[in-house]
């Protein structure tokens, strides 16, 4: 179940990130998960009828957040129910300022194509 009050306790309250609950889904948190010595970094924002968060350990570590890191951060942000992807662009489409940052999106305006149940 996505957990607004743990998140608002990890918000990112000083520097050019800075929020506070005021601004809902949007903002920047860091926090720690087990099994990980390292802060998780997650910038959230719902423009352009998408909700989308970028996950990391942070600007200069290039380590990839593991599956079970991007179910936490599904879940903080998320409802257990909402469906939402990670998408691996076109070549040509694609853009990479971060070698160690995964992304995960939910549409806003319309739902998000799935497959059938008996192959998920």
């Amino acid at each position: 179940m996505s957990d607004w009050t743990f998140l608002n306790r990890h918000r990112l309250r000083q520097g050019s990130l800075a929020s506070d609950k005021t601004y809902g889904f949007n903002g920047a948190f860091a926090f720690a998960v087990p099994g990980e010595a390292r802060l998780v970094c997650v910038i959230a924002s719902d423009g352009l009828c998408w909700q989308h968060v970028s996950v990391s350990f942070g600007a200069h570590n290039h380590k990839i957040p593991s599956w079970e890191i991007m179910c936490r951060v599904k879940d903080l942000f998320w409802e257990p129910e909402d469906w939402v992807v990670q998408f691996h662009p076109a070549k040509s489409q694609s853009v990479n300022f971060h070698p160690g940052c995964l992304h995960l999106w939910r549409p806003l305006a319309q739902p998000l194509p799935t497959p059938p149940a008996e192959t998920v």
